[in-house]
């Protein structure tokens, strides 16, 4: 397991570092496009919880309007959401809005693979649809490894589902984790950028469900 997460902390940096590198010049158009559209703030910071339940300062390029957040407080985005400008509804269906967050992996807030980053509220007990109770014991067990910039349940699962459901594929992927399998979620990452379905409430992939149960 400690070689696995070595080789993963290293794929990190080399993908991270020449990500941010490579980038730069979409980084500079996006930012002129984001502020061009309203004259607003180019990047949207927050407060995510990460690896052992320690906060981090998680960062994206801004893709709502401008005091969306303050106005809507944990409102998660939804289809056809009009809090959404134009230049972030592209953002979000290629994931560009995510490239900031290149910077916390390199600093290791992050993975580019695990479980995504919650929020402090979002650790919470309900009932999903099918009667079982969401415990903060499968919060506990998620915050055992770095949160991710992509993963199971972000490739997978139905945008829609329950929260409790999709911390389901998050503990598949923990029990799961291995170098190759990284390299696979990261590879179909790059796919779903290309064909602009980050946003779609359909699966993201053909056979989406193959080779994962949960």
């Amino acid at each position: 397991m400690m070689k696995e997460l070595s080789s993963k902390r290293l794929l990190d940096l080399f993908l991270s570092w020449s990500g941010l590198i490579l980038a730069s010049p979409l980084f500079l158009f996006i930012a002129i496009c984001i502020y061009l559209e309203d004259r607003g703030s180019v990047f949207f910071q927050q407060k995510r919880v990460g690896k052992n339940g320690k906060s981090f300062t998680f960062y994206k390029f801004r893709s709502m309007k401008i005091g969306a957040d303050r106005d809507y407080p944990n409102v998660q985005a939804y289809e056809h959401d009009p809090r959404v400008t134009r230049v972030g509804k592209w953002l979000r269906a290629t994931a560009m809005d995510e490239l900031p967050q290149l910077w916390n992996i390199f600093k290791g807030d992050m993975s580019f693979v695990g479980p995504r980053a919650l929020l402090a509220h979002e650790v919470e007990i309900h009932s999903d649809t099918s009667g079982s109770d969401f415990v903060k014991d499968l919060f506990e067990k998620r915050c055992a490894v770095r949160p991710g910039l992509t993963g199971v349940a972000q490739i997978y699962a139905q945008r829609d589902i329950p929260r409790s459901r999709k911390f389901r594929y998050d503990l598949f992927y923990i029990r799961k984790q291995s170098f190759g399998f990284d390299l696979k979620l990261i590879s179909l990452s790059f796919w779903i950028s290309f064909v602009g379905k980050w946003e779609s409430r359909e699966d993201k992939i053909s056979r989406a469900g193959r080779g994962v149960r949960v």
